[in-house]
């Protein structure tokens, strides 16, 4: 099995950790396929920059259609990702959703714990997406700057811990996730510092993408997520292209 890990950010050290978070998780006989967006933002922390990635992350996954079995949007907020199941025949994971409902097999509601205040209204927005706001107990995100982005766990780490302990304290939140990119690979680190299970994001979303491998769902000929009809398009890139004129098909 082939799992495409897909990082939206234009960071390759943030792939990096994803890789060392996500390949550790994987079943024996499950490769691992990092890739890091061409272009975009160094890392998404709005609703404008996450519609940006999401365009991007559509063109990643025509331009590798066929060589993988799964693909997993590892950015927290999943841009792109009700899109991507509409365009491809494959499980496409979104980490944010992976994570949430693995929190939600672990305890009735979860807290969700960033490293960035600013990314506050986009992640309440994806919780409300996908349709788990009663499931969530709060989220919370230091406030301040940090030195860089791919060293934000280890700067912030005892930061992060205390907000982690907030949401189980003053939350009530049965199970905490570590939320965003670059805190992949956190929670098994601090496991034994929080009271409640950690959810590792990118963990959660390797074993979700392939229980749906082994299960096997076929492609929805109807309903929301069935693919669109055949369309012209112009100026995007030539497999996205394809895709959309469903030239696979012919």
């Amino acid at each position: 099995m082939r799992i495409l890990l897909l990082n939206p950010n234009t960071s390759e050290s943030i792939t990096d950790i994803l890789a060392a978070a996500a390949v550790p998780a994987a079943s024996h006989g499950t490769s691992i396929v990092p890739a890091t967006a061409p272009r975009g933002v160094p890392y998404i922390s709005s609703r404008a920059e996450a519609q940006i990635a999401g365009a991007v992350v559509l063109e990643m996954l025509a331009e590798r259609h066929g060589s993988y079995d799964a693909a997993i949007i590892a950015a927290f907020g999943d841009p792109g990702l009700f899109a991507a199941r509409e365009l491809f025949d494959v499980p496409v994971v979104g980490m944010s959703e992976a994570a949430m409902l693995t929190a939600c097999m672990l305890g009735k509601r979860f807290g969700i714990v960033t490293f960035a205040a600013a990314m506050e209204a986009w992640y309440r927005d994806c919780v409300e997406q996908h349709g788990l706001a009663a499931r969530c107990a709060g989220i919370r995100c230091l406030d301040g700057a940090f030195k860089s982005v791919d060293g934000v766990q280890g700067e912030k780490e005892a930061a992060l811990v205390d907000l982690a302990n907030q949401a189980v304290r003053l939350d009530g939140a049965d199970a905490v996730i570590l939320a965003g990119a670059p805190l992949a690979g956190l929670a098994k680190k601090v496991a034994d510092r929080i009271p409640v299970p950690l959810i590792d994001q990118a963990a959660a979303s390797v074993k979700q993408a392939e229980t749906l491998v082994a299960l096997g769902p076929r492609k929805a000929t109807a309903g929301g997520f069935r693919r669109p009809a055949a369309k012209a398009s112009s100026g995007l890139s030539p497999h996205l292209a394809a895709r959309i004129a469903r030239e696979d098909c012919q």
